[in-house]
């Protein structure tokens, strides 16, 4: 059983390394529906990162489509939440000039909510 256990989770391993990281499709699957899936999948990060990180979407402008897929498929895996992959897609942006950098004492939307007086 085992062994059966270890098979699929290799096999799964390269379905999602071909859906999320540019890997090569595994023998049965169609290679034009993985490659629409994939870019479905990119595209669905792509807007929950803009709208997470709404300053790294202006950043990017016009070319936000193309640099969110080159920054998608520079990565292994995506990070482990839609609040990394933003943080790390700002990140990626402000190493190749796009975005400025941040202000050390900029303060979160919330944090002047919590400051203000009644």
């Amino acid at each position: 059983m085992s062994e059966a256990r270890r098979r699929l989770a290799e096999a799964q391993g390269r379905v999602v390394a071909a859906l999320v990281a540019g890997g090569e499709v595994p023998e049965g699957f169609d290679p034009e529906r993985m490659r629409v899936q994939s870019a479905s999948l990119v595209a669905k990060r792509r807007d929950i990162v803009a709208r997470i990180r709404p300053d790294a979407a202006a950043a990017a402008g016009p070319d936000l489509v193309a640099e969110f897929a080159a920054y998608a498929r520079a990565r292994a895996t995506p990070p482990p939440g839609y609040r990394a992959d933003a943080d790390d897609f700002a990140a990626w942006l402000r190493e190749r000039g796009r975005m400025p950098d941040e202000e050390p004492a900029k303060r979160r939307w919330w944090s002047r909510l919590l400051s203000s007086g009644p």
